[in-house]
C-alpha cells in the first residue's frame, strides 16, 4: 500500500519535518489534508499510525480537532490505548474530544472505562453535553448500572436535557432495561420533537416488558405522526407477534413489510423466521428463510434454534451441515442450540462430540456451561453433569435449575433438595422451573413437610397463582396424603382455563380411590367450557379403575371419540384393560383387545397380565406373559408377575425356570423399599433390612405388633410369599417386609395419635394391606400408604380403597 503522503500534492521536506516560520499560513490546508487522510484510514491502523507521526512531527498534536478524529480513528480500529494517549495528551479537553473517547470506549464494550472517564469530566469540571450523557447512559444500561445511570438522568433532567430527543431515546432505553416502562412513558410523552429512535426505544420497551398491545397502539400512534418506521421498528413489532402467538397478526404484519419495501432486509426476514417458528408455523418458517436473498449466520441460527423449539432436531442437524459446508461458520449460538436438541433427543452420542466441539472452538461460557449441564442431565450422565457443573465459576439461576432438575429427573429427589439448601446458600433466588422441579422431589419422596416447606418458598416468591406452579402442588399434597389440601390449592386456581390444571386434581381423587369425585371434577370443567384432552381421560378411566366404576369407566372411554373427537391411543386402551381386568371381566376385556384398530402394545397386556394375578387367571396370565416376553423381553417387571403367577399356582419348578432365565438375560428384580419422613429425615427401608440403627427395637416392636395382631383375630396369608419354604419360614419374611418396618419405626419415633405416612415403590402386598387395618386398629392411629398405584388410608381397622386395589 502506497503511503498515505502520496496523496500530498507538495511533497517538501517540511511534510516530514515540523513547519517552518513561513509555513503557518499553510496550516488549515494541511489540517484538513490529515483530516482528509483519517476520514480514509479507518481499516489500517499502521496507516493512522503514521499520519499521527506527522501530525506531532507538524505541531499539530496541540490541535484538539486533529486529537478529535485520531481519537476516532484509534477506536474504530480497536486501538484504545493509542485512542487515549491522544485525550490524554490535553489538561482541558473539550466536549467533542471528551466524546470520541467515550465513544470509543463504549463502541469497543468498555462500560466501565466510559463510565469512569464521565466521572472524571463531571469531577473536573469538563464539558458534559448531550451526547456525553447518552453514551454514558448506554454504557450504564449495557453495564446493568442502575444506580449511576438514575444519577445521569436526575443531572439531564436538570439541565433540561431529557427533551434532547438523543437523550431521550438513551433514558428510554435505560429505564425499559431495568422495567420502568411506567417511567420510559413519561420520558416519552415530555419530549416535543421525537424521531424514529425515540419511536423505536419506547415501542422495543413494552415488547420487552410484555405488553404487545401497547406496542401496537404506539405503532399506529407514530404512523399518524408520520414518522416513517425503520427496520428495527418492524423487528419489535415481529418479535410481538412471537410472544403473542397470533399467526393471523404476523401475516398482516408481514404485508405491512413488504409494503414498506422492507421486504429484502435481513434482520427483518430473520425475525420472520423467529416468529414463525415460535408460532410454530414452520412451513412458512422455510419459506422465509429459502426464499432470504442473502442470509447471515444470526438467520441461520433463527432457522436451526427454531427446529429445536418445534422438536425438528434431526431438520436441524441438516441446515447446521448445510452451514458448515457453506463456509458460513458457526457460533456459541449455534453449538447451544445443538446441544438443547440432543437434551430434547436424549442424544448423549452427539452431544458428547458437540462438547468436544465447543471446547476447541470456545471459551468457557456461562451459557454455553449451562447447556451441557443441562445436556448430561437429560441423557442421565449425572457424573459428567456433576463435573462440569462443579468446574462453572459462574453459576446463574438457570445452571443451578439445569442440576437440579438433573438430579430430580433421574431419581436423586434427595441429593436436589440438598442442593437447593446450598444454591440459598450461595445467595441464587429460585425461578418457577426450580421450585416446581423442587415440588416434584417432594412429590416423589413423599416428603410433605418439606413440601410445605417448599410452597412457602413459591407464595414467597410470586408464584403462587402460576398454573404450572399450582399444578404442581395439587399434585404434591396428593401424593403426600393430603388431598384436601390439593382441593384447597384447586379451589384458588379453579377459575383458570388450564386443562392441566384440571387434570392434576382429577388423578389427585383417582390415587386415593375418589373416583365419584374425580369424576365430579370431569362434569365441571365440561359446565366451565374447558375442553378435554387425552390426559384427561387416561386420568378419568384410572379413577374408575381404582374405585370399581366399571359401567362410568366404559361410557367414558366411548364418549372419548363420540363427544369428543378424540381417537382414543393405546393408553386409553390399556386402561380400560385394567378396568376390566381389576374387575374380573376377562372376557370383555379380550374381546376388546381384538377390537382394537391396533396390535396390543405392553401396557395393553400388562394391564391384562395384573388382573390375571389378581384373580389367580393361572392360565390366560401364561399365555399373555408369553405375548408379552415376544415384545419386550428383557422388562424384568413381567418376568417377575410370571413368575408370581406360577408361586401363586404352586408351581414351584416353573417358578425356579422363570428365575433362571432372568439371570441368563442379566435381569434383577426392582427392590421393594419404603420411605417415611420423621423430623426432617426422610428413611429408607429395605425388605429384610437390618441396618437401621434402631433395628433391635424395631424389630422388638414387630414382634409385639404381631402378637397383638394375632389376639385380635389376624391370620397371616402367606400365599404372598412367592417362595418354596416352610410356613414359618413365610410368616417370618412378611414380617420383613420394608412397609412394616417403615410402620413399626414410625410409631416407635412420632407423638402418640399422630398421623403415618409410608411411600413405597412397589404394589402393598394382600398381608401387608390385612395387617395395616389390623395395626391401626391395635394403636389407634391413622396410617397413609401410597403404593406404586394408588393411596390406602388405613384406619379403625378399614381401608379407603375397600379392599379393592
Amino acid at each position: 500500500m502506497p503511503s498515505p503522503f502520496h496523496f500530498i500534492p507538495n511533497k517538501s521536506f517540511s511534510t516530514y519535518n515540523p513547519l517552518k516560520d513561513g509555513q503557518f499560513n499553510q496550516l488549515p490546508i494541511i489540517i484538513d489534508k490529515f483530516l482528509s487522510l483519517l476520514q480514509g484510514s479507518s481499516k489500517n491502523l499502521n496507516w493512522v499510525k503514521s499520519i499521527h507521526a506527522q501530525v506531532i512531527t507538524n505541531s499539530l498534536s496541540n490541535d484538539q480537532f486533529v486529537a478529535t478524529k485520531l481519537v476516532k480513528a484509534y477506536s474504530d480500529l480497536g486501538s484504545l490505548e493509542a485512542a487515549r494517549y491522544v485525550f490524554d495528551q490535553f489538561l482541558q479537553p473539550k466536549g467533542l474530544l471528551c466524546n470520541a473517547m467515550l465513544g470509543g470506549y463504549l463502541q469497543n464494550g468498555q462500560h466501565r472505562e466510559t463510565l469512569d472517564l464521565f466521572g472524571l469530566m463531571r469531577f473536573l469540571n469538563l464539558e458534559v453535553n448531550s451526547c456525553s450523557c447518552t453514551f454514558a447512559l448506554k454504557a450504564c444500561a449495557s453495564s446493568l448500572n442502575y444506580e449511576m445511570g438514575m444519577d445521569i438522568i436526575r443531572s439531564a433532567v436538570e439541565k433540561g436535557m431529557e427533551k434532547n430527543r438523543f437523550v431521550g431515546s438513551s433514558m428510554i432505553s435505560f429505564l425499559v432495561r431495568f422495567d420502568k416502562i411506567g417511567e420510559a412513558q413519561r420520558v416519552f410523552d415530555g419530549m416535543p420533537d421525537r424521531d424514529v429512535v425515540c419511536w423505536n426505544a419506547i415501542i422495543g420497551g413494552y415488547v420487552q416488558a410484555g405488553c404487545f398491545d401497547v406496542a401496537f397502539e404506539l405503532f399506529f400512534e407514530m404512523q399518524s405522526s408520520r414518522t416513517k418506521p425503520s427496520p428495527i421498528t418492524m423487528t419489535s413489532l415481529i418479535q410481538a407477534c412471537g410472544g403473542i402467538g397470533d399467526l393471523k397478526l404476523g401475516k398482516c404484519l408481514h404485508g405491512c413489510v413488504l409494503g414498506l419495501g422492507m421486504g429484502n432486509d435481513i434482520l427483518v426476514l430473520t425475525s420472520f423466521v423467529d416468529m414463525y417458528c415460535k408460532i410454530g408455523n414452520m412451513d412458512s418458517a422455510r419459506q422465509v428463510f429459502q426464499k432470504m436473498p442473502t442470509r447471515n449466520l444470526v438467520s441461520w441460527n433463527a432457522m436451526i434454534s427454531g427446529c429445536v423449539r418445534n422438536g425438528l432436531v434431526g431438520e436441524s442437524f441438516d441446515l447446521f451441515h448445510k452451514l458448515v459446508r457453506g463456509g458460513c461458520g458457526f457460533d456459541l449460538a449455534t453449538i447451544v442450540s445443538l446441544l438443547q436438541g440432543c437434551s430434547k433427543t436424549a442424544n448423549l452420542e452427539i452431544g458428547k462430540i458437540l462438547h468436544g466441539c465447543a471446547i476447541r472452538s470456545f471459551d468457557s461460557n456461562l451459557i454455553l456451561s449451562t447447556a451441557i449441564v443441562d445436556l448430561y442431565s437429560k441423557c442421565g450422565s449425572l457424573k459428567q453433569a456433576t463435573y462440569v457443573f462443579n468446574r462453572m465459576k459462574d453459576r446463574n439461576v438457570i445452571t443451578w435449575t439445569a442440576m437440579l432438575v438433573g438430579l430430580a429427573q433421574n431419581g436423586h429427589a434427595e441429593d436436589a433438595l440438598t442442593l437447593f439448601a446450598q444454591m440459598q446458600e450461595e445467595g441464587i433466588a429460585a425461578n418457577s422451573v426450580t421450585l416446581v422441579s423442587l415440588v416434584h422431589c417432594c412429590s416423589h419422596l413423599g416428603s410433605l413437610k418439606r413440601g410445605r416447606s417448599i410452597h412457602a418458598h413459591v407464595l414467597r416468591s410470586g408464584f403462587a397463582f402460576d398454573v404450572v406452579s399450582m399444578t404442581a402442588l395439587v399434585d404434591m399434597y396428593a401424593k403426600c396424603g393430603k388431598i384436601n389440601l390439593s382441593e384447597r390449592i384447586f379451589s384458588n386456581g379453579s377459575i383458570s382455563k388450564d386443562v392441566v390444571l384440571w387434570n392434576s386434581m382429577i388423578t389427585g381423587y383417582g390415587m386415593h380411590g375418589h373416583g365419584y369425585q374425580a369424576v365430579s371434577i370431569y362434569h365441571k370443567m365440561m359446565e366451565e367450557g374447558i375442553k378435554p384432552n387425552q390426559t384427561t381421560f387416561l386420568s378419568l378411566l384410572s379413577a374408575c379403575s381404582h374405585s370399581k366404576l366399571v359401567e362410568q369407566g366404559i361410557s367414558l372411554f366411548y364418549s372419548l371419540e363420540r363427544d369428543h373427537n378424540i381417537r382414543p391411543t393405546e393408553k386409553h386402551y390399556a386402561c380400560l384393560v385394567d378396568l376390566l381386568s381389576r374387575a374380573g371381566r376377562f372376557k370383555e376385556a379380550q374381546a376388546l383387545i381384538e377390537k382394537m384398530p391396533f396390535q396390543p402394545d405392553t401396557a395393553v397386556l400388562e394391564a391384562l397380565l395384573s388382573g390375571c394375578r389378581t384373580h389367580k387367571e393361572i392360565d390366560l396370565g401364561i399365555q399373555t406373559a408369553d405375548k408379552l416376553l415376544s415384545l419386550d423381553p428383557m422388562n424384568p417387571g413381567i418376568y417377575i408377575m410370571l413368575s408370581n403367577i406360577y408361586g401363586e399356582a404352586r408351581r414351584w419348578e416353573k417358578v425356579e425356570y422363570i428365575r433362571s432365565l432372568m439371570r441368563k438375560h442379566g435381569l434383577k428384580k426392582t427392590p421393594g423399599y419404603s420411605l417415611i419422613e420423621v423430623g426432617n429425615q426422610v428413611h429408607a427401608f429395605f425388605a429384610g433390612d437390618d441396618s437401621h440403627p434402631k433395628w433391635e427395637e424395631i424389630h422388638h416392636f414387630l414382634g409385639s405388633l404381631r402378637s397383638a395382631a394375632e389376639a385380635s383375630g389376624y391370620v397371616p396369608d402367606t400365599s404372598c410369599v412367592l417362595r418354596d419354604v416352610d410356613k414359618q419360614m413365610k410368616v417370618r419374611l412378611l414380617w420383613g417386609h420394608s412397609e412394616r418396618l417403615a410402620i413399626a419405626f414410625g410409631l416407635l419415633t412420632t407423638a402418640a395419635g399422630s398421623l403415618i405416612r409410608i411411600t413405597k415403590n412397589l404394589r402393598v402386598c394382600r398381608d401387608c394391606h390385612i395387617v395395616s387395618k389390623y395395626i391401626s386398629k391395635i394403636v389407634n392411629r391413622e396410617i397413609i400408604v401410597r403404593d406404586a398405584n394408588r393411596f390406602h388410608h388405613f384406619s379403625n381397622g378399614g381401608c379407603s380403597c375397600g379392599d379393592y386395589w
